[in-house]
């Protein structure tokens, strides 16, 4: 808690959460801060959509009508609206979530029967890799989706915003036209987990 309250102090007003939990304790722990807004960003299961509806202001993650649906429900009963992103798996790797990029354009159509999901536009994880060329494919391959999905007609949202880029590719992420990075670890260093394990954030 101390890291956000020097982030807070620092400027910062949005922060993402990969945890469901650990997001609804940091937006207790600051409710004292009403312009503080979070943003979720890991997968998420239905049963916890009333949380994401009750904190969030973003939803990074969004890859399933199942969700959609269980997170337009739990909106309508708070009587909210929540901006959300498309996650799509652009390096189509079996073992990460988000749609392949040629079934976006359906699920976005299927979208505009979700009312209180305003579909900002489009997230992904690159693949991690040392070769910027395998990364840069990943990346051009959302900014061609995110052109021919604004230029369609049939599809709910406005694609104005490409959520992509972390700590270790943000720079190749931003000549590809992304509007958000994710770079928890450049700023508050790797998540530690027990038996000394680390992951990036």
């Amino acid at each position: 808690m101390d890291l956000v309250s020097e982030a807070y102090e620092a400027g910062v007003r949005l922060l993402g959460e990969n945890k469901v939990q650990e997001a609804m304790e940091k937006a207790r722990h600051f409710a004292g801060h009403p312009d503080l807004r979070w943003a979720i960003i890991g997968h998420l299961q239905t049963n916890k959509a009333r949380h994401v509806a009750a904190i969030a202001s973003e939803f990074h993650a969004l890859d399933t009508v199942k969700v959609a649906a269980a997170l337009d429900q739990a909106l309508e009963d708070q009587g909210r609206s929540l901006d959300v992103f498309l996650q799509v798996n652009s390096s189509g790797e079996p073992q990460k979530y988000g749609l392949p990029p040629d079934e976006v354009e359906a699920f976005a159509i299927a979208l505009r029967a979700y009312g209180t999901l305003r579909v900002r536009g489009l997230m992904t994880l690159a693949v991690l890799s040392d070769d910027q060329r395998e990364i840069r494919a990943c990346f051009e391959r959302m900014r061609d989706l995110q052109r021919r999905l604004q230029s369609s007609d049939d599809v709910t949202g406005t694609y104005d915003e490409l959520s992509m880029g972390m700590s270790g590719d943000l720079e190749i992420a931003i000549e590809y036209g992304a509007t958000t990075v994710r770079v928890g670890q450049a700023i508050f260093g790797p998540r530690p987990l027990p038996d000394t394990y680390w992951v990036p954030t």
